[in-house]
């Protein structure tokens, strides 16, 4: 008889990477969502957090050399702190928090916690993670997430996810969530080849992923937009459309 049950993939081991830059605004709120979840994770499974300071100009390594300061010798073991002088993208935030990553399964996230990482043993319980070599993005346009977020912000999503999986024939609703949850040996792999370091690099992971023969998941997420962003809708929303076009010739 065919056993028609899915497999559960149970994630005991993982490294949570928070890239940031010039978060001085939000870190506040940040450092206690963080101090929350070293609480929660260490009931859970075997975790490191990595914060990666993509070449903060402003306080934000004060705040958490702070942090770091009031933490508990057992909490504080659990973090892995990367910074370095020069802002070089989000992008090369991740690829350098994923080469000193030490757990099997990685999840990047965003420091403003519009996701909380918790939501992955929501996707575990309702069995969306069936295999160990396969990656799981959140996806914001999904019908079954729930998300907060002005129409705005949707609406121009929408037009350069239509633009992106035309030029690169991609059936994808969301590339730029930030909450993505990968099998280390995938991650390592992926982030190890990419040259383009700011917001389309989401884009080009997906696009490194369907090259390599590699299965990616997007799954709905509980994701809330929230203050203080530093991304112009105007002059960024054009500056991805124009490195959409740069990302095609270069592939």
């Amino acid at each position: 008889m065919i056993n028609l049950k899915k497999k559960i993939v149970k994630i005991n081991s993982l490294s949570i990477i928070f890239p940031f830059f010039n978060e001085e605004e939000r870190l506040g709120s940040s450092i206690g969502n963080l101090k929350k979840l070293i609480t929660y994770l260490l009931k859970k499974i075997d975790f490191e957090i990595i914060l990666v300071n993509d070449g903060s100009n402003d306080s934000s390594d004060k705040i958490i050399k702070k942090f770091l300061k009031s933490l508990k010798k057992n909490e504080k073991k659990y973090i892995n702190y990367v910074k370095y002088n020069r802002n070089k993208g989000k992008g090369f935030a991740l690829k350098k928090g994923v080469k000193s990553s030490k757990k099997k399964w990685i999840l990047t996230c965003d420091i403003d916690f519009s996701a909380n990482p918790s939501e992955i043993f929501v996707w575990q319980k309702r069995k969306y993670i069936v295999h160990n070599n396969q990656c799981y993005f959140g996806s914001r346009n999904l019908k079954n997430s729930n998300i907060k977020y002005k129409f705005y912000r949707k609406f121009l999503g929408g037009i350069f996810s239509n633009l992106r999986n035309f030029i690169f024939n991609l059936n994808l609703l969301d590339t730029q969530c930030g909450f993505k949850l990968y099998p280390a040996k995938i991650a390592k792999l992926i982030f190890s080849k990419i040259k383009k370091f700011g917001y389309v690099h989401d884009v080009e992971i997906c696009i490194l992923l369907k090259k390599n023969n590699i299965k990616f998941s997007e799954l709905p997420i509980k994701w809330k937009h929230v203050g203080n962003s530093k991304l112009n809708i105007i002059t960024d929303g054009a500056k991805m459309i124009f490195d959409l076009f740069i990302l095609k010739l270069k592939i």
